[in-house]
């Protein structure tokens, strides 16, 4: 597939075909990682929960020593148990 460079106000940009946006699972408005080598440009997305946060980030701020409990009750309302 070739593509070209435009110019959009003070951005340049590449129009991306939406059937290229399909196999690759990504949609209008998601973030994406852009990183070169000197040579190539690599466009790749990033993972997200809920679109806001790296699933990463939020994993590495939970303590160390962080367990968790298990807590068992009588049933509330008109659940089965």
């Amino acid at each position: 597939m070739l593509a070209k460079i435009q110019k959009w106000g003070n951005s340049q940009g590449i129009r991306v075909p939406k059937s290229l946006l399909e196999q690759c699972h990504l949609s209008i408005g998601e973030e994406l990682e852009v990183s070169t080598d000197g040579e190539e440009i690599r466009i790749k997305p990033t993972s997200k929960v809920r679109g806001r946060y790296k699933l990463k980030e939020l994993v590495n701020k939970i303590p160390k020593d962080y367990r968790t409990k298990e807590e068992w009750d009588s049933p509330q309302g008109k659940e089965v148990w």
